[in-house]
């Protein structure tokens, strides 16, 4: 019997002419050929690469310039941490291997510690990609290759054997590639849906997995049900004088009134009119629920590694009554550091960009994701934000805590949560017709890795360097 095509029954149907599998098996083959697997282990610095001390630096340029030296104390704890702000560093690296020419909505930021638990809309504990600062349109394999290496450099920080540490790279690849196969198969919906409930992964892991590794994994997951606005309201406020105030705790946590010259009720007003401005981007069900809460209070807020000097500020606000606090934070978007290397972002506000690109990769988001754009500045300049809750239900691992089988265990659940992300934006059964079933683009990533490890190691190596000759300036333990 003949068949059309969908695009031939409804031209309008579709914007780009609608392949059939058999045709999208054959341009992942096609890709294969141009870009062969094995390439993709091949990593070589080029004769004019930037230092990665001036990336830094330029990157620092935007930033507040009292807090740069807290990002490179912490960038400089150990490897681990300096790849985690490194990420300028990486796709500037990256833009030089070979591409299979297939694109997904990346990460951009994929290491280790972007991934944890959260709550979902439906009160679940679920696990996903947390961060999405970088998020853009680009190569796939960038995403895993940032992955695969967070994997080995954690592993080698502490102090796993080498065979251990490359199985566990192999072990995250394999997640990978065997994930993309199943969702190759699934129809848009399933793929859609798909998710990881972490209460019933443990359940169904538990029979495998050492006793002591599912007794600090249970920890964990009781601890993060406990990380909720409540919890961060009992750390982070006070009340004075009939109200409720965020307590200065500096140079980490630094009030309004503390952080500019601004008297506080008129900086109450101007951040309830930014608030009001941030609403127009969420669903009406969540802007009605918004709308129940009053601001009190705003501190800026040091977070992360990567992140620190960014403009980020923490919003208390209260609902019914003393009892009922919702903190949100507003995180300054910066361009992705994709950018340069694949193309400006087709949205104006990165605030959008991060939310945008949030919800197409994760299976659930935060009730009150949104963005804004703060055109008059707290600090006299325009600055995009994204928002979204300080704390629900959020946990993470402590990777350098991790034992061999643990790290294994975490590295393939991020294999399959980046898959299934990747599956989400990108052409599934392309790709996973590009990795076929054979290892040999596990055992290319593995290579890669490893050269990239060291090329890490190198510019850590930098990073300390310019601290001692007094180039720039770290604070370490803040």
């Amino acid at each position: 019997m003949a068949t059309t095509s969908r695009s031939a029954r409804n031209p309008k149907a579709r914007v780009t002419p609608y392949l059939t599998v058999a045709e999208r098996v054959a341009k992942g083959k096609a890709a294969r050929r141009e870009v062969p697997r094995s390439t993709h282990g091949v990593y070589q610095p080029p004769s004019d690469r930037p230092s990665p001390v001036d990336l830094l630096e330029r990157q620092a340029r935007a930033r507040l310039p009292h807090l740069v030296p807290i990002r490179y104390g912490r960038m400089l704890v150990s490897p681990f941490t300096f790849y985690r702000g490194a990420a300028l560093i990486m796709a500037s690296d990256l833009s030089a291997t070979p591409r299979s020419g297939l694109t997904v909505q990346c990460c951009g930021d994929a290491h280790l510690s972007n991934f944890g638990a959260f709550a979902s809309p439906e009160r679940r504990l679920v696990f996903d990609i947390n961060d999405f600062d970088e998020t853009h349109p680009g190569p796939w394999e960038w995403d895993l290759k940032r992955l695969s290496t967070s994997v080995l450099i954690a592993a080698r920080d502490n102090g796993f054997r080498r065979k251990d540490q490359d199985e566990i790279v192999l072990q995250t690849v394999r997640e990978y590639r065997a994930a993309l196969a199943t969702f190759a198969g699934m129809g848009n919906l399933d793929v859609w849906y798909a998710s990881v409930d972490l209460d019933r992964f443990v359940a169904e892991h538990e029979q495998e997995a050492q006793r002591r590794v599912v007794k600090r994994t249970k920890a964990i997951l009781a601890k993060a049900r406990t990380r909720d606005s409540m919890s961060a309201f009992s750390k982070l406020a006070r009340q004075v004088d009939g109200r409720v105030e965020i307590v200065s705790d500096p140079p980490l946590i630094l009030p309004m009134e503390d952080y500019t010259a601004i008297p506080r009720a008129e900086g109450i007003d101007l951040l309830s009119n930014l608030l009001r401005q941030y609403r127009a981007s969420l669903e009406p069900d969540r802007r009605s629920l918004l709308e129940q809460y009053e601001i009190e209070d705003f501190a800026l807020k040091v977070v992360g590694v990567g992140s620190v000097g960014t403009r980020a500020f923490i919003a208390l606000l209260m609902g019914r009554d003393g009892r009922d606090p919702l903190f949100l934070q507003a995180k300054e978007a910066e361009a992705s550091v994709f950018e340069e290397f694949v193309g400006r972002s087709r949205f104006r506000n990165h605030g959008q960009r991060v939310v945008t690109g949030q919800r197409l990769m994760q299976a659930s988001s935060d009730i009150f994701l949104g963005w804004v754009t703060n055109k008059e500045g707290i600090d006299g300049r325009p600055h995009d934000y994204y928002l979204r809750q300080l704390r629900d239900w959020k946990g993470s691992v402590p990777i350098e805590e991790m034992l061999t089988q643990g790290m294994t265990a975490y590295g393939r659940l991020c294999g399959w949560t980046l898959a299934r992300a990747h599956a989400r934006t990108g052409d599934r059964v392309a790709i996973s017709a590009y990795l076929g079933k054979s290892d040999v683009f596990d055992r290319a990533i593995l290579e890669f890795s490893k050269v990239y490890a060291e090329q890490n190691e190198q510019d850590y190596a930098e990073l300390r360097a310019a601290v001692e000759s007094g180039r720039i300036v770290a604070e370490t333990g803040v």
